[in-house]
């Protein structure tokens, strides 16, 4: 009688401790799904903003993803710009070509990189539009825009 009520112990024993293990892997991958899908949210976060005010074409909105040089393609000719003149050259861009819509077409992520292609129709004709954003410590940071008739 003892060791039936022996392995008895032993099988309530190890039933807990197996519901227990299941429980916390099953905790483990909810924090690590959790995590994931924050982090994928956070990643397009950035360029999200950046696309929002191009939709309304608030180059100021624009400009505070700015790294310090950013790249700016107009009419096929790319220039290197400090923030401030970015920010002047793109809130020029938009007052003589205000902005109708924007449509993404492709948007995606490659080692803390960030890309958007879209389609800006303006008042003066539609743009092939390509922004690139690169991770800099914890802040997404604008690094080239291109419109392209």
């Amino acid at each position: 009688m003892t060791l039936c009520c022996l392995q008895i112990l032993c099988g309530i024993v190890f039933a807990n401790w197996a519901s227990h293990k299941l429980n916390t892997m099953k905790q483990n991958f909810t924090i690590i799904a959790a995590f994931v899908m924050l982090s994928s949210f956070t990643i397009f976060a950035g360029i999200n903003d950046v696309v929002n005010a191009i939709k309304t074409g608030n180059a100021a909105s624009v400009s505070r993803y700015f790294d310090n040089t950013v790249e700016i393609t107009l009419n096929g000719k790319s220039v290197n710009y400090s923030k401030a003149q970015a920010e002047v050259v793109l809130k020029d861009f938009f007052a003589n070509n205000s902005v109708k819509s924007f449509t993404i077409l492709h948007q995606g992520e490659s080692g803390g990189a960030e890309f958007c292609i879209g389609t800006l129709t303006t008042s003066n004709g539609t743009y092939r539009t390509t922004l690139n954003l690169k991770q800099k410590g914890d802040k997404q940071t604008l690094q080239e825009i291109k419109f392209e008739k």
